[in-house]
């Protein structure tokens, strides 16, 4: 579980372990594959659909906005990061 403008929020658990490792190195880019293997902990093999279905959720439960994110950002064409620019408390 996790919390978003003050709302506890229910994350499965791939969902919490993406959250969690972009949270843990905000500003750093991870790529499908990196996030794939640090969650699954087994290799990447075709399974980019996973991630982006996972992000999607993610977003859909934490981002005020989903369609214009402003937590988990995307950087085309590499991956996905936390922003760095955000303020924890």
């Amino acid at each position: 579980m996790v919390e978003a403008d003050g709302k506890s929020i229910e994350l499965t658990n791939y969902e919490f372990e993406i959250l969690y490792l972009l949270a843990r190195h905000p500003g750093q880019v991870f790529s499908k594959e990196q996030i794939y293997n640090q969650v699954w902990k087994e290799p990447y093999y075709r399974a980019e659909d996973n991630v982006m279905s996972l992000i999607r959720r993610i977003r859909k439960k934490i981002e005020p906005d989903p369609s214009k994110p402003i937590y988990v950002l995307t950087v085309w064409g590499i991956g996905y990061k936390f922003n760095n620019a955000i303020k924890r408390k």
